[in-house]
């Protein structure tokens, strides 16, 4: 029994489809009948569609690539009729588009560049409720954003400058409407600190209640002595 290695085999075009595929595109080649041909063409794909489906979603754009891989396996040498263009041996020696970059830089990381969209979407609103209400919006996002930056808490002055700097001077909101009301805080800090205020309260008035029964209780006792050393 002779071994036959990979090595000794002919190189394979296309490894995701195998061996077997090549064989059969070898020997559609040879195939005299041209309606023959393309029919064992046709079955060849779907055999090749078959072998990968996970990639057959889009059905029309599988289905040429498919086709584009036939041609590509039989070295652009098969005389059979496509439903699609027949590909050009070039589009082996094609490269791919260089990607483009944004080349603007964020002026601060720590926000990220949609906060500078969110920004620019602000300025083009003309109603100044909505204005204002998609500063506040932005507003909140840098605070949140910030605080993944740094555990220091950020100012709501220097949030506004910065809303101001980015907007270059086109956004603006009152300042001491923003402190007053908590507007640049998400709902949850809002929470806490709410919890944080009644505790104290409670502590508070829990505290001036014992101290309350304390002196009455030392009133109590103050009378029974004297009671006592009457009698």
């Amino acid at each position: 029994m002779s071994l036959e290695y990979n090595t000794q085999r002919p190189h394979l075009t296309l490894r995701e489809y195998g061996r077997n595929v090549q064989n059969l595109v070898k020997h559609l080649k040879a195939t005299d009948d041209k309606e023959k041909r393309n029919k064992y063409a046709a079955l060849i794909v779907e055999l090749m569609k078959m072998i990968n489906p996970e990639f057959s979603k889009d059905a029309s754009e599988y289905t040429q690539k498919v086709w584009d891989d036939l041609f590509i396996i039989s070295k652009f040498d098969l005389d059979v009729e496509s439903p699609f263009p027949i590909p050009e041996s070039t589009i082996l020696d094609r490269k791919p588009d260089r990607m483009r970059y944004q080349a603007n830089e964020i002026k601060f990381r720590h926000y990220g560049r949609n906060i500078e969209i969110l920004i620019n979407n602000a300025i083009a609103l003309e109603d100044p409720e909505e204005k204002e209400a998609a500063i506040v919006a932005i507003g909140k996002l840098m605070k949140s954003f910030y605080l993944t930056w740094n555990r220091d808490n950020i100012e709501d002055e220097q949030v506004l400058k910065n809303i101001k700097q980015l907007s270059k001077d086109q956004l603006d909101i009152d300042i001491e409407k923003v402190k007053a009301n908590g507007l640049f805080d998400s709902s949850e800090r809002k929470e806490r600190s709410f919890d944080n205020n009644n505790r104290g309260q409670h502590q508070g008035q829990n505290q001036n209640r014992n101290r309350n029964n304390n002196n009455k209780g030392g009133k109590r006792n103050f009378s029974n002595k004297r009671r006592r050393n009457n009698n």
